[in-house]
């Protein structure tokens, strides 16, 4: 699982440089949002993440999971964990590594709505899925 101690040592602590060096503005392919309306045209995201994020659109595309995908709710956030006030306790959205769909029936705490085939769609493509965390976040 990467955690905000895993992502310092990889990317440094979330600041400019940091962004510069590791963030990229991705064209989603048009047969992309062709098939999954509800993603924007573009991802502004961590580099490392753009070729699993496309392999699980894909999945989900090749699945015929498209409508399970109701909301696109975002990437790159440079903030704490929720709740937290540890000055080191960052959220992965920080470094642009985390994404959050259909957050309306997927709250922090709360029983994850998402469906398991959805689910394996990004853990097949290399992602950790919020909903196992000890503190459920299901639009992870």
């Amino acid at each position: 699982m990467v955690t905000s101690a895993k992502a310092i040592a990889k990317y440094g602590k979330p600041n400019v440089q940091m962004e510069y060096k590791h963030m990229v503005s991705w064209d989603v392919p048009d047969w992309i949002n062709r098939e999954i309306p509800e993603l924007p045209n573009k991802i502004y995201c961590n580099r490392d993440i753009v070729k699993p994020l496309q392999k699980a659109f894909e999945n989900i595309i090749e699945r015929c999971l498209q409508s399970d995908i109701k909301t696109w709710d975002g990437c790159f956030n440079v903030r704490l964990i929720r709740g937290s006030s540890d000055p080191d306790d960052w959220s992965l959205h920080s470094w642009g590594i985390a994404i959050d769909i259909n957050a309306a029936w997927n709250g922090l705490g709360k029983t994850p709505q998402m469906s398991a085939a959805l689910v394996k769609c990004f853990t097949d493509a290399g992602f950790d899925w919020g909903g196992t965390w000890k503190r459920k976040d299901g639009m992870h």
